[in-house]
């Protein structure tokens, strides 16, 4: 439940619904909403993963001498809040319909509250403590309350998030579909890869013979041959996952981070096998540049799939 503060503040994805102010931005550009789409946005984000019925938005939006076509109104309204939110009835990533139910925010959902200037308590370090009804105490000020406005007047508010993270963590907000599109580059980058070693596996295991002599030719070419077939139906599953945005993908990428870094540590040293194209400056810039990419697909699907933790 959001916590019942004087000004509340829901992030989810790369957006922030101000529901004391009725506003909505995306990577803290301003959207504009009409009120009858954020009343509907606010119910929903009050009650994530619960059911909103079609009633019920009727009773919170309009009041009950008011004559309209309810139906036509609350789909079109409705329509208006996915538009704004970049997201769609067939691909939901928000707002999900049931039919002849109502909707359900599907969605993670972080709280956060904002105190008043008037409110904000005098100290230097603008902490507030987290149980409202007690006495601050030394060991329970929130360390993550970030003080908001302006540093010359002293004007502003302070924000307290209870999830004790920041609105964007430690990652920048970017629009979501460029984190997709890069991760995507990136499988098909690999796939590449795998392909032209499996289509050259003989030139491989003649450059290996020239520049890996100790490690054994035979070896080499055991390992590509063998990294390859585990890589390339892995890549088409990321990309395909990505593609039709899958929203688990970010749980499941988690858990197969060990395996994917394991495999792009080895396709990383792949440079020395091209060693006499590259030279060794150029193979071990290529090495380097590689073995940074595994952490870059770790951030981009954090920033394309982000997990709100739980509220205490």
């Amino acid at each position: 439940m959001p916590p019942g503060a004087s000004g509340r503040v829901a992030y989810f994805g790369t957006f922030e619904a101000n529901l004391s102010t009725g506003e909505l931005r995306k990577g803290g550009a301003k959207i504009r909403l009409q009120e009858q789409p954020f009343q509907i946005l606010a119910a929903l984000v009050e009650r994530p993963g619960e059911v909103v019925t079609r009633e019920e938005l009727r009773t919170r939006i309009w009041n009950a001498d008011t004559f309209v076509d309810f139906d036509h109104s609350l789909n079109t309204a409705v329509n208006k809040l996915r538009d704004a939110l970049d997201d769609s009835a067939v691909n939901s990533r928000f707002i999900e319909t049931l039919a002849r139910r109502g909707y359900r925010f599907i969605a993670p959902v972080r709280w956060e509250e904002m105190i008043p200037p008037g409110l904000a308590p005098p100290s230097a370090d603008l902490t507030v403590s987290r149980p409202p009804a007690s006495v601050p105490q030394k060991d329970d000020v929130a360390p993550n309350a970030v003080a908001i406005g302006d540093r010359e007047t002293g004007t502003g508010s302070t924000r307290i998030s209870p999830s004790g993270n920041s609105p964007t963590d430690d990652l920048p907000v970017v629009d979501r579909i460029w984190s997709r599109i890069w991760f995507a580059l990136l499988q098909i980058m690999y796939l590449i890869f795998y392909v032209l070693a499996l289509v050259r596996i003989e030139e491989v295991g003649i450059a290996a013979g020239i520049h890996l002599t100790p490690l054994m030719p035979e070896t080499i070419v055991r390992i590509v041959l063998l990294t390859a077939s585990i890589g390339i139906p892995l890549r088409l599953y990321l990309l395909s996952s990505v593609a039709f945005d899958q929203k688990p993908l970010g749980e499941k990428f988690r858990r197969l981070f060990p395996g994917v870094l394991l495999l792009d540590l080895l396709w990383g040293c792949a440079p020395f096998l091209i060693l006499h194209q590259l030279g060794l400056g150029g193979a071990i810039a290529a090495m380097a540049t590689l073995l940074y990419v595994p952490f870059a697909e770790r951030a981009l699907i954090r920033m394309a799939y982000p997990t709100a933790p739980a509220n205490p």
